[in-house]
């Protein structure tokens, strides 16, 4: 694996494979933040300790093989070009914090990229498990692997009270962020969306933008995940998440069929008239492609729209944000230049997908 196949490749390999209730959740998180023994944390370290935290990470994890996922390869922030960790954070593999650390920080990376793990980002390391769908016990039950086979050659910063020590207060103790990625289209149109969220906060969990903190939620994306990770179990901070994201999955499928039902001929509209922006536009800005690609997605998920693959659409929604378009073009775009090369690439690869399979419509 290089870091070239991974820039260039738009689409993470597992972003392909077929995740349980993946027509609305898009993918299933696991993080677990940790810190070494006998090293200041990161928010204080010396940059002669945060080498050392590089080099024993390159020594003792870097290619060398975990369970099935092959070997992990380490990328320094040192040496990848700022475009280059833009993409990295574009496709959710290392965080912005970790993007803008090009001094001390890195990040090993298994070849189908769902483990990534940060190295000197707020936390010594933190491991990341992705996977496609609603399937937090099964990437929790990984990422304890992972975390396991990490500790068999370090030493953590671990209180029998307390439990794993991290930089942030808010992680202590398990250490453990579990989110979901869900696209919940007919729970913002039917406005639900707006009393949902308060809700959620109300019960320790967060929900945020498609990239976390401080991001916004375009595209109708929202990224949902705990809060509280002292005095709970691991199994525990999950199962809560995993009833509260059960109760989504239900509610957006019933607002869906009570869109089509009451509302059929602006629902397909809608869906039709994004689509139509999509195919046609030459100047299209991000936030509008996502949510035009949304709406798109919408109809292929209740069946209006027949012909197009839901990964096309996975692939154009990663594809067009601005750092992996400008890498795709291979050169510098001026935003105006990107609003362009995004529609001429929109519309490339629709056309494609309508060559294939004998139109785009339903």
């Amino acid at each position: 694996m290089s870091l070239d196949r991974i820039i260039n490749q738009a689409i993470s390999p597992w972003m392909i494979e077929e995740g349980p209730a993946s027509d609305i959740v898009l993918s299933s998180r696991i993080r677990l933040a940790r810190n070494l023994q006998n090293y200041s944390f990161p928010t204080l370290f010396s940059s002669k300790e945060a080498k050392e935290i590089i080099d024993m990470c390159e020594e003792k994890l870097s290619y060398q093989p975990f369970l099935s996922f092959g070997k992990l390869e380490l990328l320094k922030m040192s040496e990848v070009q700022p475009i280059e960790r833009k993409v990295l954070v574009e496709k959710h593999l290392i965080s912005p914090d970790l993007a803008e650390n090009s001094y001390s920080g890195a990040c090993l990376l298994s070849e189908n990229e769902k483990i990534s793990i940060m190295i000197n980002e707020e936390d010594h390391i933190r491991i990341q498990y992705l996977a496609p769908g609603f399937q937090l016990s099964e990437a929790l039950e990984i990422a304890n692997h992972l975390d396991d086979w990490i500790e068999e050659k370090a030493e953590y910063a671990f209180d029998e009270e307390y439990g794993y020590l991290t930089s942030c207060p808010t992680n202590v103790g398990t250490g453990l962020r579990a989110s979901v990625m869900m696209h919940v289209p007919a729970l913002v149109l039917t406005q639900q969306m707006k009393r949902i969220i308060p809700a959620i906060n109300q019960l320790g969990l967060v929900v945020r933008g498609m990239y976390g903190e401080g991001s916004e939620a375009v595209g109708n994306i929202f990224q949902i995940s705990n809060q509280i990770t002292l005095g709970k179990s691991e199994e525990e901070i999950v199962e809560d998440l995993k009833s509260v994201v059960q109760q989504l999955i239900e509610q957006e499928r019933s607002a869906r069929e009570a869109l089509m039902k009451t509302s059929p001929i602006p629902l397909e509209d809608k869906v039709y008239r994004s689509l139509g922006i999509l195919v046609n536009s030459r100047l299209i800005e991000s936030n509008e492609a996502a949510s035009c690609l949304s709406d798109v997605r919408l109809g292929i998920d209740i069946g209006y729209i027949k012909n197009i693959s839901k990964n096309i659409l996975n692939e154009l929604m990663i594809l067009t944000q601005p750092g992996i378009l400008t890498q795709y073009v291979g050169e510098p775009l001026r935003p105006e230049e990107r609003d362009y090369r995004r529609a001429a690439l929109i519309r490339e690869r629709l056309l494609l997908e309508q060559d294939k399979n004998h139109g785009v419509g339903g």
